[in-house]
């Protein structure tokens, strides 16, 4: 009998429960697999996906998207996911090769987006081709799970209200400055500089792993004196060896210019998001270009 008790007992436990975790108990066990191969997509699967998706974000905080290197687990991952979201055109080759062996669904995000360079992956670094990024996740995350059509649409258009806002800030954050060219570690930034009549040299090129010659370094040397340069723009997850050696040169001073690659552990801890790194690097592009503010 007491065998028969504790079956008992333990039956009504388990159906307890599963009862106290009703609908949103159900819903994370059906939440799709979306893996993005970098923090930007991630984010925008995160923010259109909300609750209905699980995102795995396949490069760790502080590394440098360009070298990731797969584990195993995270083959597994890519393999058995809904949804693989990758930047596409080799800009992480390692990814692209795992994704090429499934059967679900891969988007490369590059494919389709309007005004992009086959030379030139950096996208997401301007807000309004962010925003373009945001309706390819949103149509590809529906096409998977139709049920969530509402629901990705709703999150889709509050997260383009952010981006507008965002691109509105730039707007006239950058509209009357006494400088227009900028000086980076490597030219991750061409597309933001285009959207808003900026020039952009970069000292390691489109590869943040270029080593650039003398002649180059003795060039930009040259660019910025002639051009009043006050900032040389370093990165956090590449080497500032070579844009301090110019700033030096130079005589100015050096600022990070955060290309978002993928967010550090302590930015992370601070809650910082596209949104927030994109609103520091206003604010540092506007202090190195002296630009005023609307009205003075």
């Amino acid at each position: 009998m007491r065998r028969v008790r504790s079956t008992a007992v333990l039956l009504a436990t388990l159906l307890a429960l599963a009862a106290a975790a009703g609908p949103a108990g159900a819903a994370r066990s059906t939440r799709r697999s979306v893996v993005a191969s970098f923090y930007p997509l991630a984010y925008a699967a995160e923010q259109v996906g909300g609750d209905r998706v699980k995102v795995t974000n396949l490069t760790p905080a502080g590394a440098e998207p360009h070298d990731l290197e797969l584990t195993p687990a995270q083959v597994d991952r890519i393999l058995d996911a809904a949804v693989v979201l990758d930047l596409g055109h080799g800009f992480q080759p390692a990814v692209e090769d795992a994704a090429s062996q499934r059967d679900g669904v891969t988007v490369e995000i590059l494919d389709g987006l309007p005004g992009v360079k086959p030379s030139d992956p950096h996208v997401w670094l301007d807000p309004v081709l962010m925003s373009d990024i945001v309706t390819r996740v949103q149509r590809e995350l529906t096409k998977t799970d139709p049920a969530g059509k509402a629901a990705y649409a709703a999150n889709a258009v509050e997260l383009r209200r952010r981006l507008r806002a965002l691109d509105a800030r730039y707007r006239a954050g950058l509209a009357r400055c006494d400088r227009h060219l900028i000086v980076t570690g490597h030219e991750a930034f061409g597309y933001l500089a285009h959207q808003y009549g900026l020039r952009q040299e970069g000292v390691a090129g489109l590869s943040p792993d270029a080593e650039p010659d003398p002649k180059r370094i003795a060039d930009l040397a040259d660019l910025a004196r002639r051009e009043h340069v006050t900032v040389i723009f370093t990165e956090e997850l590449v080497s500032p060896r070579i844009a301090d050696t110019l700033a030096r040169e130079v005589g100015v001073r050096t600022e990070v210019l955060n290309p978002l690659e993928g967010l550090t552990d302590a930015e992370r801890k601070r809650g910082a998001d596209y949104i927030t790194v994109m609103d520091a690097n206003l604010a540092k592009l506007r202090d190195a270009l002296g630009c005023q503010s609307a009205g003075s």
